[in-house]
C-alpha cells in the first residue's frame, strides 16, 4: 500500500507540530507518531522557553550565556539565528493558544535557571511542554490540510538504496523519498511518499537506564538517517539533567525542574551540608553538566545513591504556584519538601549532538529535514543552556518551513519505489531476547558512557555493544517486524555512535568528561 503527502512530519513534539502548521499553507501534510499523538519529550518539558523579554536583557547577554554553556563550541550563526528570532516565534505560540504565567501586575513571570544571568524563562507553572502540545495539538486537529495518525511506527528512510543503488556517506545526491511504516493496529508495512520529510522524533535518553525521557525515546530517527548514510555529528554530549527525583523502578525518572533551584532550592549531600560552592562559584545555578558531575563526584564519595535538594526554607505558597506538580509528586511519595529535603540523583535528560542540519533545518539528506532534539544545528556546542531546547525547535521548525515550501514546488513523487519486502521472516517466538539485549544496552551505556567516562570504559562498552549488534541483526533478518525490535535495533545504533564520538573527542569539554584512566 502506498500514500503520498506533500510533506511527511515523522513525530509530533513542538519541533514537528510548528513545522507541519506552517507547510500546510502550501500542501497536504501528514504527521505519524509512534505512540499517542501527546506522548512526546514536549510533553514532559517543565522548565520553560528561554527569551530577551525585558529592558534590562538584550541578545548579546543570551548569545554569550549560551557560548558560556556549550564551552564556546556553539555555532556562531545558529546560535544569533535562534536568539534574535525567539521574541517574534514566542509570539507566535502566543497567538495560537499558549498561556505564559503572568504576575499579578500583568507582566510576564521570567525564572532564571543555571548558567543564564537574567530572568528570560517564560513558563506555564511547572508544565510549560505540556501547555505548549495543547496548544499546538489543538490548532493541527483543526487544520484541513493535516492528517495525524498515531501508533505508525517509521522503520526506515526510503532512498536510492532502495532501488537497487550503492549508497555511501561520501554519495552526494542521497535523496528522501519518503518513509516505510510499520501500522502498530494491522501489522501492515505501508510505504509513504513525500515531496519533503521532517524527522522530528526528539531525543535518545532511553540508551540509559536512568533518564527523564519517556518510553518513546529511542534515538529512532537518528538511527534512521545514519542507516541511510545521512550526517550526524556531536553524538558525545548527552546532557544529564541534575536533578530527577531519586524513586527506584520509576520509568521516566520524575524530573525536578532546574527552576527549582533557579527558585531558591540548594543541593545538600546526606549529612546536609551544601557542596556546589566546592566546585562552582554559581554554586546550585553553575550549568547543567558541572552540578550533575558534582553530584556524581559526592555521590561516589560518600557512597550514597542520591544527593538532596532542599527547598524547606522556600515560600510554601509561591512554591505551590510555580511547581504543582512537582509538589503534588513529592507529597504523594510523603515527602513534604517543606519538611523534608527532597533526594535526586542525575539521569540522561537532553542530546546536544544529532543530524547535521543547516540553518534550514536541511540535512546532507536531499528533501529531508530535521528539527527538535534529534538535530544537531550548532546551538548547543558541548553543553545547552537551560531552557534553550524549545526554543531551537520553533525556530528551525519556521526556517525549515519556508525552505520545505519551496522545495515541495520543485519536487515530484518518484514511480517506481518498491513496496517492503518481508519474506522468509518469522514472529519472534522469545520476547526475552529483545528485553534483555535492551537492558544490557542500557547497563552499559549507563556504566561505561556515563557522566564520567575514561578510554578503558568506552572501549569496553564498544566491544560489548558489538556483541549485541551482531546478535541483533540476526534476529532483525529473521524476525517480522516490531517495534520493540527496531527500538532496540535502533538504540544499539544510538549507543554506537555516542561510543564511537566520545572515543574521537579524547580530551575533556562540556558534557563529555573523561577521567585520566580506568
Amino acid at each position: 500500500m502506498q500514500k503520498r503527502f506533500d510533506f511527511l512530519v515523522i513525530g509530533s513534539g513542538i519541533a514537528g507540530l510548528s513545522f507541519a502548521l506552517k507547510v500546510a499553507e502550501h500542501g497536504k501534510v501528514l504527521i505519524i507518531t509512534k505512540s499517542n499523538e501527546d506522548e512526546t519529550n514536549t510533553k514532559y518539558a517543565q522548565g520553560g522557553i528561554a527569551a530577551v523579554w525585558h529592558e534590562h536583557d538584550n541578545f548579546e547577554k543570551h548569545i554569550e550565556d549560551t557560548f558560556n554553556a556549550g564551552a564556546n563550541l556553539c555555532d556562531e550563526e545558529a546560535v544569533r539565528t535562534v536568539v534574535t528570532q525567539a521574541p517574534e516565534r514566542i509570539k507566535e505560540l502566543m497567538e495560537l493558544g499558549v498561556a505564559f504565567d503572568k504576575t499579578a501586575e500583568g507582566a510576564f513571570d521570567l525564572a532564571k535557571e543555571g548558567g543564564h544571568t537574567e530572568h528570560r524563562i517564560l513558563h506555564y507553572k511547572d508544565a510549560t511542554g505540556k501547555e505548549i502540545e495543547r496548544a499546538l495539538l489543538k490548532k493541527i486537529h483543526e487544520h484541513k490540510n493535516i492528517t495525524i495518525v498515531n501508533h505508525y511506527f517509521a522503520i526506515d528512510i526510503i532512498t536510492q538504496h532502495h532501488l537497487g543503488k550503492i549508497v555511501t556517506s561520501k554519495t552526494k545526491d542521497i535523496t528522501c523519498y519518503g518513509v516505510y511504516v510499520l501500522n502498530i493496529y494491522t501489522q501492515e508495512i505501508e510505504t509513504i511518499l513525500a515531496k519533503v520529510t521532517c524527522m522530528a522524533t526528539g531525543g535518545v535518553g532511553q540508551v540509559y537506564a536512568t533518564t527523564t525521557n519517556p518510553l518513546i525515546a529511542t534515538g529512532d530517527g537518528i538511527a534512521m538517517v545514519y542507516r541511510a548514510k545521512g550526517h550526524i555529528q556531536d553524538m558525545e554530549f548527552v546532557q544529564f539533567h541534575p536533578t530527577s527525583l531519586y524513586n527506584p523502578g520509576e520509568q521516566p525518572s520524575f524530573l525536578i525542574s532546574e527552576a527549582v533551584r533557579g527558585f531558591g532550592a540548594v543541593l545538600r549531600t546526606g549529612n546536609g551540608k551544601e557542596f556546589m560552592q566546592k566546585y562552582d562559584s554559581r554554586g546550585s545555578l553553575a550549568p547543567r553538566d558541572i552540578v550533575a558531575r558534582s553530584i556524581d563526584t559526592e555521590m561516589k564519595i560518600s557512597g550514597d545513591d542520591h544527593v538532596f535538594l532542599d527547598c524547606r526554607h522556600l515560600d510554601r505558597k509561591g512554591f505551590i504556584e510555580h511547581f504543582p506538580n512537582i509538589y503534588n509528586k513529592c507529597m504523594s511519595l510523603d515527602i513534604d519538601p517543606f519538611k523534608q529535603m527532597i533526594p535526586v540523583v542525575p539521569a540522561a535528560h537532553y542530546l546536544c549532538g544529532g543530524i547535521i542540519v543547516d540553518n534550514n533545518a536541511l540535512s546532507s539528506i536531499l528533501n529531508l529535514y530535521a528539527v527538535g532534539e534529534c538535530a544537531r544545528t550548532g546551538l548547543h556546542g558541548a553543553n545547552r543552556l537551560a531552557s534553550n531546547s524549545l526554543l531551537e525547535a520553533v525556530v528551525y521548525a519556521h526556517n525549515a518551513s519556508l525552505d520545505a515550501a519551496q522545495k515541495a514546488l520543485q519536487t515530484s513523487f518518484r514511480d517506481d519505489i518498491p513496496n517492503w519486502n518481508a519474506e522468509g521472516t518469522e514472529h519472534a517466538e522469545e520476547m526475552i531476547l529483545i528485553t534483555q539485549s535492551l537492558k544490557e544496552v542500557q547497563q552499559i551505556m549507563s556504566n561505561y558512557v556515563g557522566i564520567v567516562r575514561s578510554e578503558l570504559r568506552l572501549q569496553r562498552a564498544f566491544d560489548r555493544l558489538e556483541i549485541i549488534y551482531k546478535e541483533n541483526e540476526a534476529l532483525y533478518e529473521q524476525t517480522t517486524i516490531s517495534p520493540k525490535l527496531c527500538e532496540l535495533r535502533n538504540l544499539i545504533c544510538i549507543g554506537y555512535l555516542i561510543i564511537k564520538h566520545a572515543m574521537r573527542r579524547k580530551e575533556s569539554i562540556g558534557l563529555h568528561y573523561m577521567a585520566d584512566k580506568g
